[in-house]
């Protein structure tokens, strides 16, 4: 295709997105058509977390956005060093999860 007939897409990020929304765990439950991603906040010294953040994606989706993760994560890594984590995370140790399960 001529790159010149190419048809570009504008992507708005409106004033109240802009900043992010913090999040130091994330749930991951899955259906046969869509994979649901709960962003969450915990914090210290408190016994309830918020869900900040639900994303909805289609399996497609979602294993597009898992590649392009790994592929951030490898750049990033190559400039700053590697990531360093500490132990296996296991949410279940650390809230109990009382929101809907998804259903298709």
């Amino acid at each position: 295709m001529d790159k010149s007939k190419e048809k570009k897409m504008e992507i708005e990020l409106t004033k109240e997105e802009a900043p992010g929304t913090y999040s130091n765990l994330v749930m991951i439950t899955h259906s046969p058509s869509e994979f649901v991603f709960d962003f969450i906040a915990i914090m210290p010294g408190l016994t309830k977390a918020r869900v900040m953040k639900r994303m909805v994606l289609t399996p497609e989706h979602a294993k597009r956005f898992s590649k392009a993760l790994q592929d951030n994560i490898r750049r990033y890594e190559e400039l700053h060093g590697e990531i360093q984590t500490r132990g296996k995370a296991d949410p279940q140790q650390a809230i109990s999860f009382r929101g809907p399960l998804p259903e298709a």
